[in-house]
């Protein structure tokens, strides 16, 4: 009798075990069809700011036929002598006229361009870590052909950190400013979904320190103390690949996202621009 019920608790527990296990599973094959929604939420990008009157909208249509679309805002004072033109690549669920306008908040006297990545709207195409890298440079060199500024200074912010190194490890930059950057994408994800065998199902790879670890030209960071989103220690492995890191910033009591309301963020900036300037 007592074998018995041993034998059934056992078997019990084998159909338990399945059940887990089979729910588990259906909850990775569900992350791994999700993750281009969670990594680009291109539906979250729809904030709308009054940009100033002499704002001008740019689009261009990139080599495989997706039209791009993006905000050109001058500077609104007086530039210094060989100023650089910001280009900017926001986080994964930033618009390009609120990065434009931020940037022009912060740094009044630099032009800025921020085109809103491919899938965001207006924007078409389909979000991808490879496609907005590629984009990247495509942007730039349509900024160069109608825009023509002395040079150029990436703003990367979070996820446009990727964006931002891998242009400038394939144009002739004056620099690149990262806020709240990583050293890998990959990295990053397993930093977060540590229960997911990240490395098999992750379709997306940015490897910002690679690319960085191949650039001689300035880079400055600016950190969140509070990051949850992207831990510290992701940002010192970007740190110690970086040649000319030339200003390095971590802002405290900070988080992720709480850093872009801190008076700091915008002295670091301008701080870090002209740094960068100044090597340049």
């Amino acid at each position: 009798m007592g074998r018995e019920i041993l034998k059934a608790r056992f078997g019990m527990l084998i159909k338990i075990a399945f059940v887990i296990v089979g729910l588990y599973l259906l909850l990775i094959i569900a992350i791994a069809l999700a993750q281009t929604g969670l990594l680009f939420p291109a539906g979250m990008a729809t904030a709308h700011v009054q940009l100033q009157e002499s704002a001008r909208r740019l689009d261009f249509t990139t080599t495989d036929g997706t039209r791009l679309h993006g905000v050109y805002v001058p500077a609104a004072v007086k530039t210094p002598p060989n100023a650089s033109l910001l280009l900017g690549f926001g986080g994964n669920a930033w618009n390009a006229e609120t990065l434009a306008a931020f940037l022009s908040a912060h740094v009044p006297d630099r032009d800025v361009v921020v085109f809103h990545y491919r899938g965001y709207s207006p924007s078409e195409g389909s979000p991808g870590a490879a496609a907005l890298m590629k984009d990247g440079i495509a942007i730039h060199d349509y900024v160069m052909k109608t825009i023509a500024p002395d040079r150029v200074i990436a703003v990367g912010l979070s996820i446009g950190s990727g964006p931002a190194i891998y242009l400038t490890r394939n144009r002739d930059l004056a620099g690149a400013i990262l806020v709240t950057p990583f050293d890998s994408l990959k990295a990053l994800a397993r930093e977060h979904y540590w229960w997911v065998p990240v490395g098999l199902l992750l379709r997306h790879q940015m490897e910002v320190a690679t690319l960085a670890a191949e650039i001689g030209t300035p880079i400055a960071i600016i950190a969140a103390e509070k990051d949850k989103i992207v831990p510290s220690r992701r940002t010192e492995a970007l740190r110690r690949s970086i040649r000319q890191l030339i200003f390095d910033r971590t802002i405290a009591n900070t988080g992720h996202n709480d850093i872009y309301d801190h008076p700091e963020l915008a002295a670091a900036l301008r701080e870090a621009i002209a740094l960068i300037e100044a090597e340049a």
